[in-house]
């Protein structure tokens, strides 16, 4: 068994895929990177509509062709049914020319993490962090626990710069008090399983069978209902379908009643019954997880950078959970590799670092959720990401946003911002011509 290092020139909390690329990042700078992961790999996780926006930082980190080698589905867009408005999406037309996924997280992250280790990354599975000392400035100690070989043994490390991207339980955003769950208006929960045989949504508008995807793309198919939204994502073998209801609607339940609840919802309501009903529930894959949206007031420091859902946690309506994590990872790492070339500076990077990232989580919360100036959201930062974005790529997030009943405040941004009136007639036509 390995030994963890007594020191490291950065440590990295969480193998997920923000963990894992900032690793993957720093090693291949040839900068001495420790991860510390709690959990062994393979390991379950949500999260696996990923939209083509993320090759071009697995283009950055070299793993591009190992997720293509892997063989996931690849898909084509998305179709919403939201408030009765049913729209379509198609990446194609949008000048991308590499597919959104359909991924295993438990294989996708795998990959990375694996990638990160044969970069020259020192990763640890099994491995809990349980608390972080900042009283040396210069060199914060971290305390853990490993776990491996089935004990219980406690060791500290220190390191030059601490990266947490430990997931949603934000270990430093909770150990700084600085984690804040959104309003109660658009606070919710997400419930989430497995069923096999069920059909899938194709990008021709029609459901299949699993026999299909061979010949016919799938689509990331979302609706709202009376209390939130669903999701249903065709993978390899099963389907993933996950509820979102308000927090208070589960309250009270226990695991039993969550998954009774769970399973009538899905068999009652239009469109998912009709994609379930060959279908069959994967006993024991239900889970559960509360304080559904939530962001961090700060999230760098000198000596410390919190990345993907470690800072934050935005409605993933649109799927931009791997994109943020991915680009975290890189802006962060690029902080970092600039400190330690010049440490006088390093609070002036970690100051430009919070904005890009700020900058990053405002624009997909108020495209999530229609947040304006409150709940996390910089209306100026949003703006100003608008402006620097090609113009192809901003009238596909200003056509998604109007996928859902969430877009006004947004799009009252853009038309600040100047860039809606370059091609609102366009967009608007766009718009006309994905309803069906």
């Amino acid at each position: 068994m390995a030994i963890i290092p007594k020191s490291c020139d950065v440590l990295v909390i969480g193998g997920g895929p923000a963990g894992s690329s900032a690793a993957t990042h720093l090693a291949q700078a040839g900068i001495d990177t420790v991860l510390l992961e709690r959990s062994v790999f393979p390991r379950n996780q949500v999260g696996e509509s990923l939209i083509p926006h993320f090759w071009k930082f697995t283009d950055l980190t070299g793993v591009s062709e190992k997720i293509r080698q892997e063989g996931f589905l690849a898909k084509a867009g998305g179709i919403t049914v939201w408030n009765g408005k049913i729209h379509q999406i198609r990446f194609s037309d949008f000048g991308y020319t590499r597919p959104g996924l359909h991924v295993e997280r438990d294989i996708f992250d795998a990959i990375l993490l694996h990638h990160a280790e044969s970069c020259g990354a020192k990763v640890f599975n099994g491995v809990a962090v349980k608390k972080a000392s900042f009283s040396d400035c210069q060199w914060p100690e971290i305390f853990y626990t490993d776990k491996r070989g089935g004990g219980n043994q406690e060791g500290a490390i220190r390191c030059r710069y601490l990266i947490d991207a430990s997931g949603h339980s934000s270990f430093l955003a909770n150990q700084f008090k600085v984690r804040q769950t959104i309003s109660p208006q658009m606070n919710f929960l997400s419930l989430w399983g497995y069923f096999e045989n069920a059909l899938f949504v194709g990008v021709d508008r029609r459901s299949h069978t699993a026999e299909a995807l061979a010949t016919i793309k799938p689509v990331t198919f979302v609706m709202s209902f009376e209390e939130g939204w669903l999701w249903h994502i065709v993978l390899r073998g099963k389907a993933s379908v996950g509820l979102i209801v308000p927090t208070g609607r589960t309250r009270g339940m226990d695991k039993q009643q969550r998954e009774a609840f769970f399973r009538q919802t899905c068999t009652r309501l239009p469109h998912l019954r009709n994609l379930l009903e060959p279908a069959c529930f994967i006993e024991g894959s239900l889970q559960f997880r509360p304080d559904y949206s939530y962001y961090s007031h700060t999230i760098c420091g000198e000596n410390y950078y919190c990345i993907g859902d470690a800072a934050a946690f935005v409605d993933p309506v649109f799927s931009h959970g791997v994109q943020n994590a991915l680009y975290n990872a890189a802006t962060a790492t690029l902080a970092i590799k600039e400190s330690l070339k010049n440490e006088k500076q390093r609070l002036r990077y970690s100051q430009l670092c919070e904005s890009r990232m700020q900058q990053f989580y405002g624009f997909s919360r108020a495209l999530s959720l229609g947040d304006f100036g409150g709940n996390g959201v910089n209306p100026q930062l949003v703006k100003n990401l608008m402006k620097s974005l090609p113009p192809l790529e901003l009238e596909l997030i200003l056509v998604a946003s109007e996928m859902t009943n969430r877009s006004e405040n947004f799009r009252q941004m853009a038309r600040e911002a100047g860039v809606l009136g370059k091609f609102e007639e366009r967009f608007l036509e766009r718009i006309e011509g994905l309803a069906f």
